[in-house]
């Protein structure tokens, strides 16, 4: 999605030292979200390993606690 109209009035205004204070927040946000989609992934793709764990009748009794 590109940036909005006022967005990029907003970025041009801005001094450079602050623009770096910016990008490095952009950057946070990024990292931030794909961490986010990366730990998503890894919980779907164990879970059926830790399906034959979690899943058992001896286990039974711990569901009521």
């Amino acid at each position: 999605m590109p940036a909005s109209p006022a967005l990029i009035e907003k970025l041009d205004s801005l001094p450079k030292h602050r623009l770096a204070e910016v990008e490095d927040f952009v950057d946070f946000i990024r990292q931030r979200d794909q961490d986010r989609t990366t730990v998503r992934s890894a919980g779907a793709v164990s879970m059926p390993a830790f399906a034959a764990v979690w899943e058992n009748t001896e286990d039974d009794a711990y569901d009521a606690v």
